[in-house]
């Protein structure tokens, strides 16, 4: 008995050791696999750095842009664009009107009682209508037929609350966010189309021509008094409480008319000119662009355009964040050993997903298990995994908003607002509009602390930095009034 006793203790020994062994390797296989993918997630950061004297470089990179784009027609990846707009809401407009706001899959209609001096938006109305898919690819006069309808019912709504002045035509201005090279406050060429729009037939014509025809097969006697773009709308509503600049993924701002060597028209009255940047195609040297950034602008739909944008806008920060962890589980099986089939899908990860995940204050992060389990269909992370994920998060956010600053120190400098000059009194406020700056704190708090950094704690009492909800709309209803045909009655 005692020989049996001892024959299965030894095997038993056996089996106890290879076990442990086994165990062994493969913590060591799971410890080595996680230093790299560490070791990726360190590199990125790396490559992503944005410390104060390289945001300097891309401001400065950015003045010569401008100055090279105000110079001449496609003397720059600025367009700079000229928009018409040489006089901004000053306060003292008064009366009803309208506003129609395309850039998407939706529209938006607007109706603003402006009280004159002193008393501002009196009233306000708005509806949102979303536009079906056919009429986003088929022809021009299905869509704005469409627009135009819907338009006319908004018009037959109009309550008593809103006072048109008797014998007056109603004025309008029209928010439209694709590329356009306009001729006139009120008047301008579509370039081509983006966000998903593809009508060929509208491409080279003027697209106030178009609505203005098709509000008069419904029947509106309505006059178009301004087309604008969605960040010179967001301007000119931040105008109205004293705003100099509008931002988003692009940006706009006051430039002093002499300033505009392509400008050949007369100089206009105020001295003054909005530009229309389209600060999105800005690339630089000094844009900090890991691979992930060049895979991405490879596959997307306008390779080496928009670099900027790729960087700082809403619609790629969770895309890249996806990319990282590709490749965090492709090389370092970090959710195991084969990457999670919807982890493959480009843009899966939406960046108010990312937001979710980044700003999850519990303490077990169960905002980041629940999308991923969600999303992405990955369950049992583990809290060390789910740390990870934030500070990735982190990181892509942080160099955008950082990135965002230093574009803003450009305009700043161009304006020649970075500095204080002797006993002068100067504010300069900033319109933000986009959902980004509006639900992503952490990107707002860290766009704002570092211009704060960048300008410095005297120059940045002189800046406001203010979101602008729904600017574009409202800005088009108040350059309608600034534009109106009745203003000098108005004024006189």
């Amino acid at each position: 008995m005692g020989k049996v006793a001892i024959g299965v203790a030894v095997v038993c020994g056996i089996a106890v050791a290879a076990a442990a062994a086994v165990v062994v390797h493969r913590k060591t296989k799971k410890s080595g696999r996680w230093v790299k993918a560490m070791e990726i997630l360190k590199e990125f950061e790396e490559k992503c750095g944005t410390p104060i004297p390289k945001l300097k470089q891309v401001a400065d990179a950015m003045i010569v842009e401008m100055h090279d784009g105000l110079a001449s027609e496609g003397g720059s990846k600025l367009k700079m664009l000229i928009s018409y707009v040489d006089h901004l809401p000053t306060g003292r407009e008064k009366g009803l009107f309208y506003a129609l706001d395309l850039g998407g899959t939706n529209f938006r209609m607007l109706r603003v009682q402006l009280g004159g001096k002193g008393r501002g938006i009196v009233n306000q109305q708005f509806e949102e209508v979303s536009i079906p898919p056919s009429l986003m690819t088929g022809s021009s006069d299905a869509l704005f037929d469409y627009i135009a309808a819907e338009l006319a019912k908004f018009v037959a709504q109009e309550g008593s609350d809103f006072k048109q002045s008797p014998g007056r035509q109603r004025e309008l201005g029209f928010t439209f966010s694709f590329p356009v090279m306009q001729s006139s406050i009120a008047s301008g060429t579509l370039l081509r189309w983006t966000k998903g729009f593809s009508i060929d037939d509208m491409v080279g014509q003027d697209v106030v021509a178009e609505l203005a025809k098709a509000m008069e097969r419904q029947g509106i006697d309505m006059r178009i008094a301004a087309l604008v773009n969605d960040t010179v709308g967001t301007l000119a509503g931040g105008r109205y409480n004293n705003k100099i600049l509008g931002t988003g993924s692009n940006a706009a701002y006051v430039e002093r008319a002499h300033a505009i060597p392509k400008w050949h028209g007369l100089l206009p009255k105020s001295g003054e000119m909005v530009i229309n940047m389209e600060w999105g195609n800005f690339r630089s040297s000094h844009l900090p662009l890991p691979d992930y950034d060049h895979a991405l602008d490879t596959e997307s739909l306008n390779p080496g355009e928009q670099i900027y944008e790729k960087v700082i806008a809403g619609m790629y920060l969770g895309e890249i964040v996806r990319r990282v962890l590709c490749r965090m589980t492709e090389e370092a099986a970090f959710f195991g050993d084969t990457v999670p089939p919807k982890l493959k899908e480009p843009f899966i990860l939406g960046t108010p997903i990312m937001s979710a995940m980044h700003q999850d204050t519990s303490p077990d992060l169960k905002v980041v298990a629940s999308n991923l389990k969600d999303i992405l269909e990955i369950s049992n992370t583990s809290l060390k995994m789910r740390k990870v994920i934030v500070e990735l998060c982190n990181i892509v956010a942080t160099r955008g908003a950082r990135l965002s600053a230093a574009g803003v120190l450009g305009i700043l400098k161009k304006m020649g607002r970075d500095t204080i000059k002797g006993g002068e009194k100067q504010k300069t406020v900033i319109a933000m509009d986009g959902g980004l700056y509006e639900h992503y704190t952490e990107y707002r708090e860290c766009l704002e602390n570092t211009l704060n950094e960048l300008i410095g704690e005297e120059v940045s009492r002189t800046i406001e930095i203010e979101h602008s909800n729904d600017g574009s709309g409202i800005g088009a209803a108040l350059l309608a009034a600034s534009h109106s045909q009745y203003l000098e009655m108005d004024e006189s």
